[in-house]
């Protein structure tokens, strides 16, 4: 392996998706397009299917946006313990206002925000949030350095 080149979510609406990315979260567009056909297909096993996507980076991380339209989708979600889940975790400075910013773009914590209580993250808060179309992302915010009397 080389290096990791970007982290994907599939997503009901490419529109909602940006307004939360860029919007919320302060990421910024790199580029749109579209794709389809016997490409799209061989790749990601979505016969039939076209796609809408977004590149966004955040954090010096490429995050790819997805919106397919043509295969069927589950009508529930998958869940964060499924087989087979991923999430991103991302550093935050303040969880609580970030929690709260979110909110208004549909994302949900999945309880409060927990420290670390032991090991190299030790104090570390850390909460899972899960979005509109069941992606997850963990944020984590670092106890603060220790101050100098």
């Amino acid at each position: 392996m080389r290096r990791a080149d970007h982290v994907g979510f599939a997503v009901g609406s490419l529109d909602e998706a940006l307004r939360f990315w860029i919007d919320g979260l302060g990421a910024r567009l790199v580029r749109t397009g579209e794709m389809g056909g016997e490409f799209l297909g061989q790749v990601t096993g979505a016969h039939g299917a076209t796609v809408r996507l977004a590149i966004v980076s955040l954090a010096d991380q490429t995050i790819e946006l997805l919106e397919y339209r043509g295969p069927d989708r589950p009508s529930v979600p998958a869940k964060p313990f499924d087989p087979g889940f991923a999430h991103l975790a991302l550093v935050v400075d303040d969880i609580d206002a970030l929690l709260v910013r979110i909110a208004a773009y549909g994302w949900t914590a999945q309880g409060t925000p927990q420290p670390i209580a032991s090991g190299a993250r030790a104090g570390t808060r850390v909460i899972y949030a899960v979005g509109p179309d069941g992606a997850t992302i963990e944020f984590m915010q670092p106890s603060a350095p220790a101050q100098d009397p």
